[in-house]
């Protein structure tokens, strides 16, 4: 499959768009230590807390646990698959609780403003509903009509 066809086939219509309209939410699997570590390494964040139990709880934590932008570049993600690369003006979180290996998350977006540019509050809570991220993004449809140039 042309990864192109598969991107442009999630991008949402801006007409359809109105406000408290939620374009996606997204329950992934439990957060493993595999996935911290991996995102340490992909991240190059080896901050001893998110991988090394006895440092962790000599913290006073029960556990080890992930980085705040573990979930958020997930986040990021999901607006950029539904609304394109360039159409992304503004991006920012607030990480409110830690995320546990074991964690199951789901992850939100909701249309808060419509206009010329479009205002998402993104949202991350687990499984008993605990907010773990709060968000939002601010994007300009109008400019992922050159989406595909200079590929």
């Amino acid at each position: 499959m042309n990864p192109k066809s598969s991107a442009e086939a999630m991008l949402v219509d801006p007409a359809s768009l109105c406000v408290g309209r939620t374009i996606w939410s997204v329950t992934r699997s439990p957060i493993t230590r595999s996935d911290i570590v991996r995102y340490a390494g992909a991240s190059g964040d080896f901050t001893p807390i998110h991988h090394d139990e006895p440092l962790a709880q000599a913290a006073g934590n029960p556990s080890v646990f992930a980085m705040g932008l573990y979930p958020a570049g997930i986040l990021a993600s999901l607006v950029t698959d539904h609304f394109g690369v360039l159409a992304l003006r503004r991006f920012g979180v607030r990480f409110t609780d830690k995320i546990w290996p074991g964690d199951v998350l789901t992850y939100s977006g909701r249309v808060s403003r419509v206009g010329d540019e479009i205002e998402l509050e993104l949202l991350v809570r687990d499984q008993a509903g605990n907010t773990k991220v709060t968000g939002s993004a601010i994007v300009s449809p109008a400019s992922r009509a050159t989406q595909g140039e200079g590929r």
